[in-house]
């Protein structure tokens, strides 16, 4: 019984840590509500992953999980996808990107990383809330991506570690 209560207490941290991170709670919750209802109106997460991004033979989706990408302009809400082939985020929300018109146009904010090209990933705290978790990821051309606020940090570590460390296993060394 302490396991579980234990499980159900990080779980609840989690959920607050990731609304935290929203601009404020009723539209971290709308949002949430939207998302919910767009993945079941789609068929599910996987569906949603093969509309969002290109889906070779053979990828499998590993782990979908909701989360923030850290931004120069502040988190961004959305969907990390980890599968086979590739490392993808999605946002929650279209951002308005201006046009050569003049015009703006609404897109989803989109990051991939080929598994391939993906040199390591590292996870960090905060100094003053150890709660408050990071996840990097360092490309093999020197960029890093931050992710943070998710539901259940350790499990989305976990497999993105053990799918980049079966990449490098798969790639050829001399």
């Amino acid at each position: 019984m302490n396991l579980l209560g234990k499980k159900a207490d990080t779980f609840a941290h989690g959920v607050r840590e990731h609304v935290r991170l929203g601009p404020k709670i009723s539209e971290t919750a709308k949002g949430k509500l939207s998302l919910g209802a767009r993945i079941l109106q789609v068929g599910g997460l996987e569906k949603i992953f093969k509309q969002l991004f290109s889906f070779s033979e053979g990828e499998k989706l590993l782990k979908a999980c909701q989360c923030y990408l850290s931004t120069s302009a502040g988190p961004i809400a959305g969907l990390l996808f980890i599968s086979s082939e590739k490392v993808a985020f999605c946002s929650e929300r279209s951002i308005k990107v201006p046009c050569a018109n003049g015009e703006y146009l609404r897109v989803h904010y989109k990051v991939v990383v080929p598994v391939e090209k993906i040199k390591g990933v590292s996870q960090s705290e905060n100094m003053k809330k150890p709660s408050q978790k990071y996840m990097e990821i360092v490309t093999v051309d020197g960029f890093d991506i931050w992710f943070m606020g998710f539901l259940n940090y350790h499990k989305a570590f976990k497999c993105l570690r053990q799918t980049i460390s079966q990449g490098l296993d798969d790639v050829d060394t001399f």
